[in-house]
Order: C-alpha cells, then sequence, then structure tokens
C-alpha cells in the first residue's frame, strides 16, 4: 500500500494543507466541550462570574470581609482603594461592571490589582472561607441560625444588649478571641465542604457583593452566555469549513492518485509483450484498472481524516479528561475502548480473508461476461443461452455470497460499536449524576466529558469503517503493484542501432527457433529465408504449421528463443520497438476497427495525413464501393471493434489503414479470407502497383490469393520444408501440391498458371 502511496507526490501541497487543516478541526472540536461546560458552570449555575475572587467590592463589604480573615494584609495587599479617576485601568473595570455614568468620586471601591494566575490561586484560596461567611451573615434565615447559637453561650446580662443587634453588629462587638474561635469553626466546616460547592458558595458572595454596588448581574450572566455562545459559533464555523476543504483536496487527491494509478497501469500494459497480456488476461487487467483503483480512490478520500484526524481526537480527547478538575470517570472511557477494540479485531479476523477473494471472484466475472458478450453469434448459433445463462449465474452467486457475508459482518460492526457508546454513555450520567448530587462534579464538567467520551469512541468508529475498506484496498493495491512490478519481456536495449538507410526494407530470417512461453515444444524450427524490397513472399501451410507465429516475430509481438531476424542488415533487437513498428505495416487476422468515423481508422497511423492519402488508400483496398455508399461517406460513424460493418468491409479498411501509413515492409496475416475471389483479385492487382518497391509478406491459405507471389515458403509443423514460385513447388513439393489441389482443380491451377505467367510476360 506504501509504495501506492507514494504516487500521491503530485498532490503534496495538497496533501500538506490536509494535514494543517485537519490539526486546525482536531483542536477546534476539541475546544468545544470546554465551552459547554462553561456555559452551563459559568453562563447558567454562576451567573457569568468566572472566578470566586470579586473584581471590584465596596468599601464596607471588604470591611465586613476582613472580619472573617486571619490574611487581612494578603487581601488588602491585592487591592487598591480607589478615590479619584487618576488610575485608567481600574476605572475602566468598574465602569465595565457599573457602566460609563458611575460617579466614582461618590463612592469609594476596591479594585482588583492585575496579578499573576498563581497569585490569584493563592488570594481565592484565601479569600473564600470568608466569603461564604460573608454570605452566611447576609441570608437572613442563616444569620438568625447562627445568632441564636451565639446568645445560647453568652451570659443573660449580656443577652438583653445584644439581643436587638444584628449579626454582623454582633460580630464587630464580640471580642476577639470569641470571634476568632467562631471563624475557626466555620472555616472547618467549610473545608470539609467540596471543593465545586466551595467554589459555587464564594462565587454566589461575589454575585452578592456585586448587587450590592449595584451591578446588573442578569446582564452579566446574558453577555457572559452571549460572548460564549458566539466564540463556539466562531469554533464550529472554522471546523465546518476545515470539513469541506479537507473533504474538497481529499477528493482532489484521491482523483488525482487513481488518474495517475490508472496512466501508469495503462502504459505499462501498453509495453507487455502477448506473454504478460495472457499472464493476466483481458478481463483481470480491465478490472486492476477500473475496480481496484477505484477501491484505493475511495479509501484515500477519507484516510487522512482517518489516519490524522482520528488519533488525534482520540488521544486529545482522552487528555482532556485525565486533566479535567474530576477525572474518576476516565476509567469508563479505557473500557470503551478496549471493547471496541475487542470486537474490530474478531470481526477482522472473520473478514479478511473474504476481501482477499472477492477481487479474484471479481476478475471471473469479468471474465465469463467478457467472453460471453464476445462469442454471443456462436452461443446463439448452438442454441446454448441457459448454459452460459448458469455459467454467468455461478459466478455471479459466488462473488454475491462472498459479498454478503462480508457485508454482514462487518454491518455488526457498528450497531456493537453504538451500544458500547450508548452503554457508556448511561455508565457516565449513572455515575456522573450522583457525584453532582454529592457535590463532588459539575453539570457543565458531565456534559463536557459526554462530549469527549463521544468523541473519543466516534474516533474509533472512524477508523473501523476505513478498517473495512482497508483489507480491499489492500489487496487491490497488491494487484496493481503486481501489474507495476511487472517487467516486459520484450524491451528496448541501452545502446540503440539505426536501419540501413540503403537497404529499405530487406527482411532475413537466420535460424529462428520459437517456443512460446511455458511451451513444451518449439513451434518453430531453423526458420530461415529473405523476403527482399519490391517482391512478394507468401507463407502458406496446414492450419497450426507456425504461420501467424513467423509474422508475430516480425513486429516482435514475441521474441525469438534462438537465432535473428534482421532488417535491413540490423538484428531487430537492436533497434527501438518504435522505430522497427514505424517502418511495418501490419495487418492482423481479425480486421479489428476503433469506435470513431472511416476516415479516424483509415487515418489511424497519423491523422494529420491527407484526404487524397486517405481515398488512394481506400480506391487500392477495394473499400470506396461501401464507402461511397454510406450517407456521411467517409465521416460514418463505426461502432466498437467494427460491428457495424461486415467481415469483408471491416478487413478493406484494415488494408486501407496499412497502405495509408505506406511503410517498407507490408504484412497481410491471412488479411483476404473474408474477400470474395473478384474482390481479392482487384485489391492484389492495385497493391501490386502501390507495393511495386515495398516487402511484402503474405499469410494466406487461399493459393489463388499467392499464384503470383515471387516467393512461396510451404510450412509443415514449425518447419520450413520449400521455398520457391509456384510453378516449382507444384512440381518439387508435394505437400504444397496437395494443398493446391485440395482447394483448385488441376484444370484451374494450369488456367491460373497461365494468366498468371502471361500477366508477368506483358
Amino acid at each position: 500500500m506504501l509504495k501506492i502511496l507514494k504516487n500521491l507526490k503530485k498532490s503534496i501541497w495538497s496533501v500538506i494543507i490536509i494535514i494543517i487543516l485537519l490539526c486546525i478541526q482536531a483542536m477546534t472540536d476539541l475546544a468545544l466541550p470546554d465551552y459547554t461546560s462553561k456555559i452551563v458552570n459559568i453562563g447558567i449555575q454562576s451567573g457569568g462570574i468566572a472566578s470566586p475572587l470579586p473584581e471590584i467590592i465596596s468599601k464596607d463589604n471588604m470591611e465586613l470581609l476582613l472580619l472573617f480573615s486571619n490574611e487581612d494584609n494578603k487581601i488588602l495587599d491585592n487591592y487598591t482603594l480607589l478615590e479619584d479617576t487618576s488610575d485608567n485601568d481600574k476605572v475602566e473595570t468598574i465602569k465595565k461592571y457599573l457602566g460609563k455614568n458611575y460617579k466614582i468620586e461618590e463612592n469609594k471601591i476596591y479594585v482588583l490589582n492585575k496579578i499573576e494566575d498563581k497569585e490569584k490561586e493563592e488570594i481565592i484560596n484565601i479569600i473564600s472561607s470568608p466569603l461564604m461567611e460573608l454570605s452566611t451573615i447576609k441570608n437572613e434565615q442563616t444569620a438568625n441560625q447562627i445568632k441564636e447559637r451565639i446568645l445560647a453561650n453568652i451570659p443573660e446580662t449580656q443577652k438583653a444588649y445584644i439581643q436587638n443587634m444584628s449579626l454582623i453588629d454582633i460580630f464587630k462587638n464580640l471580642p476577639e478571641n470569641q470571634r476568632q474561635e467562631l471563624i475557626k469553626q466555620y472555616s472547618e466546616q467549610i473545608n470539609n465542604m467540596a471543593e465545586s460547592i466551595r467554589s459555587q458558595a464564594a462565587i454566589s458572595s461575589v454575585k452578592n457583593i456585586y448587587r450590592d454596588l449595584g451591578v446588573d448581574t442578569n446582564k452579566l450572566q446574558n453577555d457572559y452566555i452571549f460572548n460564549s455562545g458566539l466564540q463556539m459559533l466562531g469554533i464550529s464555523l472554522i471546523s465546518m469549513i476545515s470539513a469541506v476543504l479537507i473533504m474538497l483536496l481529499s477528493s482532489r487527491a484521491a482523483a488525482k492518485l487513481g488518474e495517475t494509478l490508472r496512466k501508469k497501469v495503462f502504459e505499462k500494459v501498453l509495453k507487455f509483450s502477448n506473454k504478460e497480456l495472457n499472464k493476466f488476461s483481458t478481463a483481470s487487467l480491465i478490472t486492476r484498472n477500473t475496480n481496484d483503483i477505484w477501491q484505493i480512490q475511495q479509501l484515500i478520500t477519507i484516510l487522512f481524516r482517518v489516519v490524522i484526524y482520528a488519533p488525534i481526537i482520540g488521544i486529545g480527547g482522552f487528555i482532556k479528561v485525565l486533566t479535567s478538575s474530576d477525572n474518576s470517570m476516565s476509567w469508563i472511557i479505557g473500557v470503551a475502548i478496549l471493547a471496541i477494540l475487542f470486537i474490530i479485531g474478531t470481526l477482522f479476523i472473520i473478514a479478511i480473508p473474504k476481501f482477499k477473494k472477492l477481487q479474484t471472484l471479481t476478475d471471473k466475472l469479468n471474465l465469463v461476461s467478457r467472453e460471453i458478450l464476445t462469442g454471443l453469434p456462436v452461443i446463439r448459433a448452438f442454441n446454448k443461452e441457459k448454459k452460459e445463462e448458469q455459467r454467468f449465474d455461478y459466478a455471479n452467486a459466488d462473488l454475491m455470497k462472498t459479498n454478503i457475508f462480508v457485508n454482514r459482518t462487518m454491518s455488526m460492526m457498528m450497531p456493537l460499536l453504538m451500544f458500547i457508546m450508548n452503554s457508556m454513555m448511561i455508565l457516565v450520567v449513572w455515575i456522573g449524576g450522583h457525584k453532582v448530587d454529592e457535590g463532588l462534579l459539575q453539570v457543565g464538567d458531565m456534559m463536557a466529558f459526554i462530549q469527549y467520551m463521544m468523541q473519543i469512541v466516534i474516533s474509533f468508529l472512524m477508523i473501523s469503517m476505513v478498517s473495512i475498506m482497508l483489507p480491499r484496498a489492500s489487496v487491490s493495491a497488491n494487484r496493481i503493484n503486481e501489474v507495476l512490478d511487472t517487467e516486459p519481456s520484450i524491451k528496448d536495449k541501452e545502446n540503440l542501432k539505426k536501419f540501413n538507410p540503403n537497404k529499405k526494407g530487406l527482411v532475413e530470417f537466420k535460424n529462428v527457433c520459437f517456443r512460446y512461453p511455458d511451451a513444451d515444444t518449439e513451434v518453430l524450427e531453423d526458420i530461415t529465408f529473405t523476403a527482399k524490397p519490391g517482391q512478394t513472399t507468401a507463407i502458406i501451410g496446414s492450419t497450426g504449421s507456425g504461420k501467424s507465429t513467423i509474422v508475430n516475430l516480425l513486429p516482435r509481438f514475441y521474441d525469438v528463443t534462438q537465432g535473428e531476424i534482421l532488417i535491413d542488415g540490423v538484428n531487430i533487437k537492436d533497434v527501438s520497438q518504435k522505430d522497427l513498428r514505424d517502418i511495418i505495416g501490419f495487418v492482423p487476422q481479425k480486421g479489428i476497427l476503433f469506435s470513431g468515423t472511416i476516415e479516424s481508422n483509415i487515418k489511424y497511423s497519423n491523422q494529420e495525413m491527407s484526404d487524397k492519402q486517405m481515398i488512394e488508400a481506400a480506391r487500392i483496398a477495394q473499400a470506396t464501393e461501401f464507402i461511397e455508399k454510406k450517407e456521411k461517406k467517409y465521416k460514418d460513424e463505426i461502432s466498437q471493434g467494427g460491428n457495424n460493418v461486415s467481415g469483408g468491409q471491416r478487413q478493406r479498411l484494415a488494408i486501407a489503414r496499412a497502405i495509408a501509413k505506406n511503410p517498407e515492409i507490408f504484412i497481410f496475416d491471412d488479411s483476404f479470407s473474408a474477400l470474395d475471389f473478384k474482390t481479392d483479385s482487384a485489391l492484389r492487382e492495385a497493391l501490386s502497383a502501390k507495393t511495386k518497391d515495398k516487402t511484402v509478406i503474405i499469410v494466406a491459405q487461399r493459393i489463388s490469393t499467392i499464384l503470383n507471389a515471387d516467393q512461396i515458403i510451404v510450412l509443415d509443423e514449425g518447419k520450413v520444408i520449400g521455398i520457391g514460385t509456384h510453378e516449382v513447388l507444384m512440381k518439387n513439393n508435394e505437400t504444397y501440391k496437395q494443398i493446391a489441389l485440395s482447394q483448385l482443380s488441376e484444370k484451374e491451377l494450369d488456367t491460373k498458371t497461365k494468366k498468371t505467367n502471361d500477366g508477368k510476360e506483358e
């Protein structure tokens, strides 16, 4: 898979931007639960007051506060009594709470100095208890209860004196030792409370202090919630924009990778010889260049989110939970992760072998489909539709069963993971609810914990989604690499030669032997002959004698196993395949046409050739007769494979294509078999004028096609058993004579021979 990912280098900048955006999105998503916690804990429960340390406090309340503290100096050192407007920073703090029109000169207010966070924590610890005690004595019900306890412990003579005094006045008038004793008792009770309860009580006291000054606490609360909400909205917007850009860039990178891989695979296949093409099969190569690459493309689209985003969210969420004020429920997430890993691992052990089988079954289905569609005329001719339907159904059913098994297995993953997530959420609410009730946890913290837990579980869900695609994509990657790593058996040498320009088309076979890959016996043995420019060399023999194999060796569709083939005195292995094929006009046994027009097919070797050359080529190939009858003439459409023209018309267009190329060497591999005798004769007559200085090699089954050849090579079981003209072979070669007599009577042969000789004498 890593070898495939190396092809992403063309999209390297997109990948870098995706990584940056994923980090941004992960950080914003991890920040959102904190804001939820703050809105609930501070905005709703604490009335928008974030700290139990008042930023402003009236002189009277400060004096009361100091009554309950043993560290007056430390508190006062961090506050400044503002009596005028000379200190701009502190004026701004007052106006923030009390408005621009507040008269500072008429009221003396203590304003908190700018202090470091560490010092602020120390002051909060000092001031929390006094704030709670101040809040207690200002509460009428609580104050009366405390007053009754104080009155119960003093002499009757003093009761009458303090009976009508407020609790605050009583505290002021108590002897120092009694007052300190009471403060100590209340401090011990407060210190035994949970930290969250102490913090909430202190903040409640700060809220009362602000109210005493005339601060609009409702506005303070609404402003905090509104500002926090706006910040959350902004963070969510950044996350959304990042997600959209990530998907856009990921899709582009995946599409670019798909394009690169398809191009590489296709270019590699074009370099394959028939040996490699037979090894992979056409159906398999099509599947590898389409379905396999599509599997990888789909994986890459979401791979970055899983490889980068999911770990950041999972690890980041876990760290956030561990570093929170209360991490006593972090074990729940640990249990959830272990359960998820167990489920994913189990399902994968079951499903991975089936993933490997899927692509092989897809190949098989493509192969069967291609064979049936290609051989449809034969199937219909033999009434084998039912049999072929069954063959297709078997291949289709095998693929369906494997797909169903994989889908059923992997479809269990999502419900099981959702069950775990919901179970863990219920557990968190259950345990967290009790902690909230006991004052050990705030509601906002519990909500944030639930969000972090969901983020962690969802990150594993994302990993599981990719893990469903990864095995199949990995199999596809291996299949693609198999094609890309296969070296063509026929390739150009490093130091290439050029053809001798003085010889122009001289073909020499010298002791050529050939064996098909993985075959046990030689197909050709000791083939030696020379085909000269200006002459026609015909090759004839029984079926399977190696006629087509000889002409397939010349353009290097296969390489000889022994001996050598020379063109213009140069071994064809010593020149580039491009240079070799540039001088050859090859017409295969089956006339192959491409979808397009008649014009595009004839001009296939050179789209820039003139219409005059095209028409001349069609005339020589005897194709003008049916072309002129077409509605659009040369612009008439040719369907895929040339299925909308007859076999003879297809063959003539293939011949016209080779003629239009005007090569030095013409190879006709039984290319006249679909032509009637009249057309065959006319075509050869017109062709002889065109090829008078060219080398022509004709493979033929019909004697009438090669009667006028300058030399005829007779093959039998891969060996040359005769070379000569028709007349010589009729006298000296029994095999040739039998072939000739099997097609024509002696009288017909004599007549044709005389006509041929007369034509030559003329």
